[in-house]
């Protein structure tokens, strides 16, 4: 299996509602650096898994969509704890509907799937991974 890891950051706000989250029910920030890797099983007729510039262009594109955004005010989040892995996830079924509708070009139809990480800091972090 072929891949390629785009990186970009992400800047929030939120809190959580639960006695396991101890002092993060209040609310805080957090800055997460975002990897998005790309897979597929043969490299397409470029001989590359994706072009990076549009996968760095699109990962840029969702996570600007949350950036500098106190989640707790967001109307998709109402009611959720949106944890490290949640926003994993967020993120990675953000990026397949554009690689569905053809944001990455149409070579990126062949991607067998997409994992993404968010780096909460340099000993923790959580990822999702998915197949397209």
């Amino acid at each position: 299996m072929f891949s390629i890891t785009v990186r970009d950051h992400i800047m929030i706000a939120h809190s959580f509602r639960g006695e396991v989250f101890g002092p993060a029910q209040r609310l805080h920030g957090a800055t997460f650096l975002v990897d998005a890797t790309f897979r597929r099983e043969q490299l397409d007729d470029d001989n590359i898994v994706v072009d990076i510039g549009l996968a760095t262009r699109e990962l840029a594109a969702v996570v600007s969509e949350l950036n500098y955004r106190n989640l707790d005010n967001e109307p998709d989040f109402a009611g959720v704890n949106t944890s490290t892995e949640f926003l994993a996830k967020v993120v990675a079924d953000r990026l397949a509907e554009r690689v569905r509708k053809g944001a990455l070009g149409e070579e990126a139809r062949g991607l067998a799937g997409l994992t993404v990480t968010l780096h909460e800091s340099h000993v923790a972090w959580a990822s999702y991974e998915r197949a397209l």
